[in-house]
């Protein structure tokens, strides 16, 4: 009888046994089912965009203009030291983009950005929040890419103290997954990637880098207005304190600065933060 009973509470055990082994493995399975799906559908979106990419590069024209009478170098209050490169990129010339074309696609352009040693090199949109863009690509069409646009606070036309960008850190290099390459040694050592241009529907404007770094999620980099000059000047402190780099960059009350914002991974963000350094109002 003992035995029996024994038998019979192995027999038990082993049915639970069992069963919690096709519970994990069917939770398993899933999981399973559920990554290949996300990998497919990466993959597809990542055609979609370099897919558009292509077409915007077929239909966009982009052309360097020399300065003239409507060119602004922006005041230093500081004096600069004539070896930093500040007095080279101020001779750098602009781009002045055609946006007709961009426009007929789609409404919500507001310029155009390129950063030197990196992949970014497209139109931004803006929209009336922060999260319409980070799945629907320039023709709004549904897409895990997104693509970069500008925070909706932000005016393009008046330029802000800060000038927000975002885009997703895609593991292709598209889109903002190429601002990693501020992290290399090679990136920082030449000079020349130490700018960034971009073209809007008023100007074309040139920014000198001043920060870059990667710090867990936070959102206090991204504040667009300052109480008064010394909460802005504080606020930039702040930034400079945090790059991984030094680039000899000084600031005043009146300067106005662009952020770009994206993932570094899940946890963290990559940073830059640039310095207007020079405008020209469009004709």
């Amino acid at each position: 009888m003992v035995n029996k009973m024994v038998i019979k509470k192995k027999r038990y055990k082993l049915k639970w046994k069992n069963l919690i082994a096709l519970i994990i493995f069917f939770i398993a399975f899933i999981f399973l089912i559920k990554s290949g799906i996300n990998l497919i559908n990466y993959f597809i979106d990542t055609n979609k965009t370099n897919d558009e990419i292509k077409e915007i590069e077929d239909v966009v024209n982009i052309e360097e203009t020399k300065d003239n009478e409507n060119t602004e170098i922006i005041e230093q209050k500081e004096e600069i030291p004539k070896e930093n490169p500040y007095w080279d990129y101020i001779k750098m010339k602009l781009i002045n983009v055609d946006f007709t074309n961009l426009l007929s696609i789609n409404s919500d352009t507001k310029g155009w950005i390129s950063v030197n040693g990196t992949n970014i090199n497209y139109p931004f949109v803006q929209t009336v929040d922060n999260e319409y863009y980070l799945k629907r690509d320039f023709n709004k069409k549904s897409n895990s890419a997104g693509w970069v646009y500008l925070d909706y606070r932000n005016n393009i036309t008046e330029l802000d103290r800060n000038t927000i960008l975002y885009a997703h850190g895609r593991l292709n290099g598209t889109m903002f997954g190429s601002l990693k390459n501020i992290f290399n040694s090679d990136w920082y050592n030449d000079v020349n990637n130490h700018v960034i241009k971009l073209s809007t529907l008023t100007e074309n404007t040139l920014w000198q880098v001043f920060s870059v770094y990667h710090i867990p999620t936070t959102s206090d980099y991204l504040q667009t207005e300052f109480g008064s000059s010394e909460e802005f000047l504080t606020f930039i402190q702040m930034l400079k304190d945090r790059s991984q780099y030094g680039f000899n960059v000084e600031f005043n009350e009146n300067d106005k600065i662009l952020t770009l914002s994206t993932c570094y991974n899940d946890q963290e963000r990559v940073v830059l933060h640039a310095k207007l350094i020079k405008r020209e109002a469009r004709q």
